[in-house]
């Protein structure tokens, strides 16, 4: 079982498909190391093994060419999302005995692609915020250092990944909730363009901050992944139409980019000088190679005013009547930010919606002259699990709660595709992921970028056993 658990995703893929793994070896295998290792990190809370054995049952009568891309693949599903049947509470005391009948799209399509359901991954309340605690099952702790955060909101997927608990894990991200967790784990996280992957239902089907997308252990199972996830759903206003080529086939091209931009900072963001190192010398890579890597990035200036107004536009229309139900219920952080929300005028709109149209302009332009820009995914190394966010860093203290995670949400405010790559270690032995950012809509090209520095870095370690701090 422990062979089984530390092979790619792809290589026990290709043994479901042959016939020299069944869906219950894939389970048995999880079970075990989720026994093994869950009490050190806390990261899959609520576990459907009776559900997902079902569901393998269903899947083993068919013939294997009518098992959907994934045959079978186990897969970890955020706890933001429901799963019908499956204790799913978005982590907040107000649903932590929910049981939905039905489940999210993107639960239903990744089902339909073949997957199982067996766990659900923690998450800090609503996803607000980058440190993944809350008041129904506690903190998931990093497993490079139990005594760090995870990051969040993604952050009981990546622990999951990490610790070898999932081959695949599902993620969301608003301000960076698959990209922060990837680099504090040292897994692979890809906030997809908006309507790639299916986000519903939503009070606001027309939201774009917040996306659905793929986490794993590397580029070529994520991009595996991400296949399964994609696909046109008519019940959502902006979704695209899955890609005449499969993201796992773009990924495994390995066509290296022409021009390459990199930046410590964005222009907007203050960030750790170990951190920024660490990702310029992975950058580098790119440089001994012969492509040119230049110091560049487009104008995100706005980015802090635009992402706060959405955001907290966001929040007031998803959660205002948990606001007037619910108050004594919800976290500091999240009143805050319905509050704001609630507070806004049409001209505060508007005028954050005209700055983002003028970054997104600025970012297409750049693009013109770019195939990707580098930075890196997070502003530090994991940080204390007590502290609930990072307030300060290289001296520059920060105002509100998200504000650290800057160098993330200007990406989101621009609706490009990024992912967060693993590329060093601090002194202290803690994993740092690089953003690697493409063209508007541009994920084949990333993957297929990502791929080719992976290799150069060469760095898989994982799966990893939790580590005591």
């Amino acid at each position: 079982m422990d062979e089984l658990i530390k092979r790619s995703a792809r290589d026990v893929l290709a043994g479901l498909r042959s016939g020299a793994l069944s869906g219950g070896d894939l389970l048995n295998a999880v079970a075990a190391r989720v026994e093994a290792v869950d009490g050190a990190v806390n990261a899959l809370p609520t576990l459907c093994f009776d559900r997902a054995r079902e569901a393998v049952r269903a899947l083993e009568a068919r013939p294997v060419s009518e098992r959907g891309l994934l045959c079978g693949m186990p897969v970890a599903i955020k706890d933001l999302s429901d799963v019908a049947g499956v204790r799913s509470t978005h982590g907040s005391p107000i649903f932590a005995d929910t049981i939905p009948e039905t489940s999210a799209h993107v639960v239903e399509r990744i089902e339909a692609s073949g997957g199982v359901v067996y766990a659900k991954t923690n998450t800090p309340e609503f996803g607000a915020g980058g440190n993944t605690f809350n008041e129904v099952f506690g903190a998931t702790l990093n497993p490079w250092n139990t005594a760090l955060s995870a990051a969040g909101s993604s952050g009981g997927s990546a622990v999951a990944l990490a610790t070898g608990m999932a081959w695949f894990a599902h993620g969301s991200d608003m301000g960076g909730s698959l990209r922060n967790p990837a680099s504090f784990n040292g897994i692979v996280g890809m906030r997809p363009s908006p309507g790639r992957v299916s986000s519903g239902p939503s009070a606001n089907p027309y939201a774009t901050l917040g996306v659905e997308g793929p986490m794993a252990r590397d580029v070529d199972d994520l991009a595996l992944f991400f296949d399964a996830m994609c696909g046109y759903d008519s019940r959502e206003p902006l979704s695209l139409d899955a890609p005449a080529t499969p993201f796992a086939e773009a990924a495994a091209r390995r066509e290296r980019p022409i021009r390459v931009a990199y930046s410590d900072t964005l222009g907007i963001t203050p960030v750790d000088p170990e951190v920024a190192e660490i990702c310029r010398t992975a950058s580098d890579k790119f440089a001994s190679m012969g492509i040119p890597v230049e110091e560049a990035h487009p104008d995100l200036g706005d980015a802090h005013e635009v992402f706060q107004t959405l955001r907290a536009h966001d929040f007031a229309t998803g959660m205002a009547d948990l606001l007037h139900d619910h108050r004594d219920m919800l976290k500091p952080e999240v009143v805050w930010n319905i509050e704001k929300g609630l507070a806004l005028t049409s001209a505060d709109l508007g005028r954050a919606e005209r700055a983002r149209g003028r970054m997104v302009a600025r970012a297409a332009e750049f693009f013109e002259t770019y195939d990707l820009l580098l930075c890196p995914a997070t502003i530090v190394p994991p940080y204390p699990v007590e502290e609930r966010y990072v307030k300060e860093c290289a001296g520059q203290e920060f105002e509100t709660y998200i504000d650290w995670l800057a160098i993330v949400y200007a990406i989101t405010v621009v609706s490009l595709p990024a992912l967060s790559l693993p590329c060093g270690f601090t002194a202290r032995g803690l994993p740092v992921g690089l953003q690697m950012i493409g063209r508007p809509r541009g994920e084949a090209g990333l993957l297929s970028a990502a791929g080719v520095l992976q290799d150069a870095l060469a760095l898989n370690h994982l799966p990893i056993d939790p580590r005591a701090g």
